[in-house]
């Protein structure tokens, strides 16, 4: 009843080329927004910070790179882990070897350098593609690991292989409480959800859905290959790079190799399949599916009163889990971002049929 158009009328090019035209859906973002920033910091709990709020966020935005590439220019890739670690030491490196870094400048020079490596190992998708290039990219995430254990100088010298950060900053001001670690990484994710939005709705954006559907057609009307598969490689790799940094920085702390195992790349892969493939949102959605499931599949025991042993819990936790990964994909193959947009097409006709 409240999810209706009627009276609002576009007057400008501008006006219909918003990225959410209709005022309601407006309305509800603004809302979403000013919660996140204003009531959530004073409501959260500590452990809510730690354990759900800022993983999320993060994982939002490396979800929101690897969408880029598999989503939306069609580009199979196993290798995410790799990329989130190549920024967050390439971070760190950054700020051990330069003093007075800025947290802002080493957070963007890692992604930069994740970049550079992203689009070295994109160069063989000018050549191969599906499995073949989820293998190649697989490569990349061999390498890194090997790269990261083997060779002293990207820890520092550190004996034991892993590496800690000193207290964060920006703009001069300490960033200690989980609930400033928290805004950082919302206002972040913001930043690059806005900037991502534009870029796919844009001619680099379409360039990448025209060589996902069909790559022999887009060459023959004009659109490069080359250009759109390594771009899609390069910005990609930024975006996760400064995931991997901001992974390592504010929610670990300090970190091993370990922590950006093969195993993230496939939960990052598992998410962007779950949430929907070519979405935005559904970054946002798988996300929240991997990494409020395990939480809820861990207490609903409990508040049922079910005696349970900590392994007879984790052994239940993967079977369900990966039984609702194989029911969503059967029920909505396109996503829990699929879900919500067939839902809110219901809303705006309600209650005439669809």
């Amino acid at each position: 009843m409240l999810y209706r158009e009627n009276g609002q009328f576009k007057q400008s090019y501008h006006a219909d080329l918003q990225i959410f035209p209709v005022l309601q859906d407006r309305v509800a973002i603004q809302l979403l927004l000013v919660l996140a920033f204003v009531a959530v910091p004073f409501v959260a709990s500590d452990y809510a910070f730690r354990a759900i709020l800022i993983p999320f966020l993060i994982l939002s935005l490396a979800a929101m790179g690897l969408n880029i590439l598999v989503g939306y220019c069609g580009q199979i890739s196993l290798g995410t882990g790799a990329f989130m670690a190549i920024g967050a030491y390439a971070a760190y490196n950054l700020q051990v070897r330069i003093d007075g870094m800025p947290l802002l400048v080493a957070l963007i020079g890692g992604g930069l350098c994740a970049t550079v490596f992203g689009v070295l190992f994109g160069i063989p998708s000018l050549r191969i593609r599906g499995l073949y290039l989820a293998v190649a990219t697989l490569a990349a995430q061999f390498f890194t690991d090997w790269f990261t254990n083997r060779v002293p100088w990207v820890t520092n010298n550190s004996s034991s292989g892993s590496v800690s950060v000193r207290e964060l900053s920006l703009f001069g001001m300490a960033v200690e409480t989980p609930a400033q670690k928290y805004l950082l990484c919302l206002s972040i994710v913001v930043v690059f959800g806005l900037l991502c939005k534009n870029l796919v709705r844009g001619a680099i954006g379409r360039q990448w859905m025209a060589i996902r559907d069909m790559d022999v057609a887009a060459a023959v009307i004009g659109i490069r290959p080359v250009y759109a598969k390594l771009s899609a490689f390069a910005v990609s790799s930024f975006v996760v790079g400064v995931a991997g940094a901001l992974w390592g920085f504010v929610h670990l702390g300090s970190w091993e190799p370990a922590a950006f195992s093969i195993d993230r790349s496939f939960q990052l892969l598992f998410m962007v399949i779950i949430g929907g493939l070519g979405s935005i949102s559904g970054a946002f959605f798988g996300a929240a599916f991997i990494v409020l499931l395990p939480l809820l599949l861990n207490y609903v025991p409990h508040w049922l009163g079910l005696p349970l042993s900590t392994a007879t819990a984790s052994h239940l936790e993967h079977m369900i889990f990966g039984a609702l990964i194989v029911f969503f994909l059967i029920v909505e193959p396109h996503g829990l971002a699929r879900l919500w947009l067939t839902a809110r097409e219901k809303l705006r006709l309600w209650p005439f049929p669809h």
